[in-house]
């Protein structure tokens, strides 16, 4: 084991390990938060628009298919070598997942209740924020727990583009041929997406207390 990881490497660069774990963290947060804000407008758009789900559906498609280097690298000549070429990329891979689950949850809302909520005279803003996006929000939150475990995994990528977060780590271990950076950056990056699902499910089990007897 002594071979592999050396602590004494780790105790003297905690601090950049540190730094490079928050990096990732902002841009995984970001990345979500701005992938939130495009797919939500337009799912509900697509909701009201049925014809533009399809088209909708097909362009955030087109673009997750899109490798993420090669993505990069054409960001590159309009943003350059910057967290703002990170963040269009990551945010651009988010878009699929939100928006196909933020429309299937909207649309599993039953009808009835819709109707019930208009009889009550609920206006449509509110019968979307307190009826129908609480019956939806399991569905929205597995979308956000996919998009996010997926964009905790590409932001090392962005280590090529000198970002990346824990993914600096990798790239310092597989120049130097040195397995402790290399097992440091697997670990926390493991246990990123994990504490970051395990988070994402506890806040689920919070907004929704009706569902405490049923699986997250």
């Amino acid at each position: 084991m002594s071979d592999l990881i050396r602590w004494d490497w780790i105790g003297r660069h905690l601090d950049d390990i540190g730094g490079q774990l928050l990096q990732h963290v902002e841009l995984t947060a970001f990345a979500l938060l701005f992938g939130f804000a495009i797919a939500f407008p337009l799912a509900l758009a697509a909701i009201r628009w049925p014809r533009l789900y399809g088209l909708s559906l097909a362009i955030t498609g087109v673009l997750f298919t899109v490798p993420s280097l090669a993505l990069f690298i054409l960001l590159i000549p309009f943003t350059g070598l910057s967290m703002a070429t990170s963040l269009i990329g990551l945010t651009i891979y988010t878009l699929l997942i939100l928006f196909r689950n933020i429309v299937e949850g909207l649309r599993g809302v039953s009808p009835d209740v819709c109707e019930a909520a208009k009889a009550l005279g609920y206006s449509r803003s509110r019968r979307l924020l307190t009826v129908e996006l609480p019956i939806a929000l399991p569905v929205i939150v597995a979308g956000i727990r996919i998009a996010a475990i997926t964009t905790i995994g590409l932001v090392t990528v962005t280590a090529l583009i000198g970002q990346g977060g824990l993914g600096q780590l990798f790239m310092l271990g597989f120049t130097l041929h040195f397995t402790t950076p290399l097992l440091v950056g697997f670990v926390l990056s493991i246990a990123l997406a994990v504490g970051v699902d395990l988070a994402l499910a506890g806040l689920l089990w919070l907004a929704t207390p009706w569902r405490r007897g049923q699986s997250t």
